[in-house]
């Protein structure tokens, strides 16, 4: 059996996925090596995945930015799907999740994995739940081997993270039911193992068979993404028992993952107030041990549909700020549709200008660094270095060539009377 990264890195060993990371981020590879021992950086690298260019995600690196593409029901098209990923690459996602619930679902997703150089997340119990449904079963009919089968069977084909709801327990249920919530349960696995637990009265089948989950994880080197299936879902129900009361769960099964040598994320909300953002990350890093924190969003309002990326950014930057590592992204269609390729590449910018900024708050010397050059560029009037440094350029270049200036050097907001222009000639002397 081969070792994880995980075990690699607490054997003394540096990984070529470790040295990988290492040139990405500009540190030194026993740097990294160090932080992936202590459980603080998190590197999903299935061996199956072969055409992998891995990332780390964790302590002291760059914030990531995580798209979620996939099928539904009612919109099923593997070329869309293709064309989503696509979109996603180019506007620089450093990973993809597979959340088809529509169509062959194995075909979709071999096909993310064998078009995506960045790592590549499912939600099993996704397909666990459409293949008892078209067999004639009920959700509720979901069986423990129903649900490892399907994980088995990803982990095999080369998904590097996987999100499981291990936390979403009967004692998180009975908090949750005592709470009082408005939007109860949105997260569709913890919606999905909520009504399996209160229909069948027993435990959760993750939870309960946890161990069985970390050999199939640590035999793959998959890493496991500790979802929040009790996340709150709208401003209200922020920060409540049942959120607070999985987390904790969360906490004491990253020590026991890391015990059985496999890589371990934390999955966070959701929909969180701007003036609870910092105080959520902060107690995630306290309960889970320091181990890096993957947020969708947070949105901080329940009223931006159709900008919903907007208020994701807002949230997401103060987060990464705070200490997230991770940022999924949000689109313009959130609440409202499945996304097509066009909401996907805004919603990874978007993203990436909230990851961007946290990176320059955190410290970020290449982020600090893209920042001056931008400056330097603009004072000079080198559109071709400005188009190269902003996080858009196909967006950057697009407008400008939609609305051409009478003079080169400037653009048409304010055309001969740029103050770049002006003072460049008077202060500095330069025609």
């Amino acid at each position: 059996m081969s070792e994880t990264q995980l075990q690699a890195a607490r054997a003394g060993k540096i990984t070529p996925a470790m040295e990988q990371v290492a040139a990405k981020e500009g540190q030194g590879a026993e740097q990294i090596r160090e932080l992936v021992a202590q459980g603080k950086i998190a590197i999903p690298a299935n061996p199956g995945h072969t055409r992998l260019e891995p990332c780390g995600v964790g302590q002291g690196l760059s914030v990531k930015v995580n798209a979620n593409l996939g099928s539904s029901p009612d919109r099923c098209d593997p070329a869309e799907e293709a064309e989503k990923l696509s979109a996603a690459l180019e506007a620089g996602a450093d990973a993809v999740m597979d959340l088809s619930t529509g169509g062959d679902l194995t075909a979709m997703r071999r096909q993310v994995l064998d078009l995506s150089p960045v790592c590549v997340g499912t939600v099993p119990i996704y397909q666990a739940a459409v293949e008892v449904t078209a067999e004639g079963r009920g959700i509720i009919d979901i069986t423990a081997e129903d649900l490892f089968r399907v994980i088995e069977q990803q982990a095999q084909e080369g998904v590097d993270f996987m999100t499981v709801h291990c936390g979403v327990t009967r004692a998180a249920v009975d908090h949750l039911r005592s709470e009082g919530r408005i939007t109860d349960v949105v997260s569709r696995g913890g919606s999905f193992l909520t009504c399996w637990m209160l229909a069948n009265e027993k435990e959760n089948p993750l939870y309960e068979q946890y161990d069985r989950l970390l050999d199939i994880c640590q035999k793959h080197d998959v890493t496991l993404s500790l979802g929040d299936g009790l996340r709150p879902g709208c401003l209200a129900d922020a920060t409540d028992r049942a959120q607070v009361s999985e987390l904790i769960t969360l906490g004491a099964l990253t020590q026991r993952a890391w015990d059985a040598g496999v890589q371990v994320m934390i999955e966070g909300p959701g929909h969180v107030p701007l003036d609870q953002v910092q105080a959520n990350v902060v107690l995630q890093k306290r309960l889970c041990h320091g181990a890096p924190f993957y947020v969708l969003g947070p949105l901080v309002t329940d009223i931006a549909a159709g900008h919903d990326h907007v208020a994701c950014a807002i949230g997401g930057a103060l987060a990464a700020w705070a200490g997230a590592d991770f940022l999924c992204y949000v689109t313009p269609s959130e609440h409202l549709a499945l996304p097509g390729p066009n909401d996907v590449y805004e919603g990874v910018i978007t993203t990436r200008i909230a990851a961007h900024a946290a990176d320059i708050a955190r410290g970020n010397q290449a982020a600090i660094a893209r920042d001056r050059a931008m400056a330097q560029a603009r004072k000079a009037m080198d559109w071709d270095a400005m188009f190269s440094l902003c996080l858009d350029p196909k967006t950057a270049k697009a407008m400008r060539a939609g609305s051409p200036p009478g003079e080169e050097e400037v653009c048409t907001m304010c055309g001969k009377y740029c103050a770049m222009k002006l003072v460049n000639e008077h202060l500095h002397g330069k025609e």
